[in-house]
């Protein structure tokens, strides 16, 4: 993966001898994620100065990915009153803080002697007239969209206190071609939906990715040799793996939290689906569930202590928690439907899931007890939730009726936030990945 070099800076003294402030423990301004419903916070972004327009590109980026986050309101351009044209000195505050800009983004880029990006950026505290945080980074220049991400992540991470999630990327299986005879192909891309490549030719069908939370590598199901097989693949060399043949299989392998295992659901010759986990180095298989009902759809908790999946042991299929070993299985949800791929936060606060009830396919998220369900979207089939890294944003795909094919949609825990995502063709199974290194 390419690296990045960060070096962070603060201003000591502006040239007109305006001193800068020592920044408090707690700036004036920030954003309160924890709330019920949040105000998106107005900001102004600022065409970052250069001498190739490339300042103006990654400034819009930047600006994007913040306005797509729900939580902050980047104001038009044509409001500004300042024009910035030193991005090093202390801008005059007050002519942000009349139209209303609570934070603001200055930068510049510009290409360094051996050749290499150098972006700086610096988030300005307007009503407080202080520098909240000041960093340039260093890359090669095709690498320009990342150092806008990088960017983006820093500003949402300084002013919410939570972690970014916008140096990711997402694969999906692309789908194309008449709905009787789709071609599908595993694609990869960024969670914009810019930079979209594919990774499979479409000769096989491929089913249900999944992204390894430590490294930049998938498991994915292909039906390359008539039945389905499940694959390891590095997505940084290409390197393919086959880890085995899964005669019954429906749904990929996930990833145990420290990305040496995976977990699965299997059918044997007793017609029953049990769940299993596979040590990847050693390829030894151990069963975790013998009950005589359909065990399915297993994720681990974030610290691999405990698997969430669903079971129709009590007849309609519904979501259960048990330990890594699959000992003390207890049922979690008791709502009217059936529920299917559960899926474990990041933070280990909430399960995302699939329901169906009253005709529709909701995506939702529960306690890991159970409690607090609330539904976030609803439509006519929609499923296949997978988190953001940081745990406040859910993607899932939604198939329209009629003759359309499934799109990828993104919604964050508020439920008001949801993003059609772009891609090149229908898209359906969207796995998210970790942060990029």
């Amino acid at each position: 993966m390419q690296s990045f070099l960060k070096a962070t800076f603060m201003i000591a003294a502006m040239a007109a001898g305006f001193a800068m402030a020592t920044l408090p423990a707690r700036a004036l301004v920030e954003i309160d994620i924890n709330k019920g419903v949040v105000e998106p916070l107005p900001i102004a972004i600022t065409e970052f100065i250069s001498a190739d327009g490339k300042g103006a590109e990654i400034s819009s980026v930047i600006e994007a990915d913040l306005r797509r986050s729900g939580l902050f309101a980047p104001i038009e351009k044509g409001a500004f009153i300042e024009k910035i044209s030193n991005p090093d000195a202390a801008p005059r505050f007050q002519d942000w803080t009349v139209i209303n800009a609570q934070a603001l983004v200055t930068g510049k880029v510009s290409e360094t002697p051996d050749g290499r990006l150098r972006a700086e950026y610096r988030l300005w505290d307007t009503y407080a007239g202080q520098q909240l945080v000041g960093e340039q980074f260093f890359s090669s220049k095709d690498k320009w969209r990342r150092i806008a991400h990088i960017i983006a992540d820093s500003i949402y991470q300084r002013l919410t206190g939570e972690g970014g999630y916008f140096d990711t990327r997402i694969v999906y299986v692309d789908e194309s071609g008449p709905r009787n005879n789709r071609v599908k192909r595993l694609a990869i891309m960024d969670q914009d939906g810019a930079n979209q490549r594919f990774l499979t030719d479409g000769r096989s069908i491929v089913l249900t990715p999944r992204f390894s939370p430590t490294r930049q590598e998938i498991t994915y199901m292909s039906y390359e040799s008539g039945q389905p097989q499940v694959y390891l693949l590095q997505l940084e060399t290409g390197q393919r793996e086959l880890v085995g043949n899964f005669p019954g299989m429906t749904f990929a392998p996930r990833f145990s939290p420290n990305g040496q295992k995976v977990i699965m659901s299997l059918l044997r010759d007793d017609g029953n689906s049990n769940i299993f986990a596979m040590d990847l180095r050693s390829r030894n298989t151990t069963r975790l569930t013998t009950s005589n009902a359909i065990d399915t759809s297993p994720s681990y908790s974030p610290d691999g202590s405990q698997i969430v999946f669903t079971s129709d042991r009590g007849g309609r299929t519904q979501i259960y928690v048990m330990g890594a070993d699959g000992s003390n299985p207890q049922r979690i949800s008791f709502g009217d439907g059936t529920y299917s791929t559960p899926v474990w936060s990041p933070r280990g606060d909430l399960v995302a899931f699939t329901k169906q009830t009253g005709g529709e396919f909701q995506i939702g998220v529960m306690r890991t007890d159970g409690s607090g369900e609330r539904i976030l979207s609803s439509g006519f089939l929609q499923e296949g939730p997978t988190w953001a890294p940081n745990g406040r944003v859910i993607m899932f795909f939604r198939q329209p009726a009629g003759s359309g094919g499934p799109q990828l949609y993104s919604i964050d825990l508020t439920g008001r936030n949801e993003q059609k995502i772009p891609t090149a063709n229908f898209g359906s199974d969207p796995a998210w990945s970790p942060l990029l290194e």
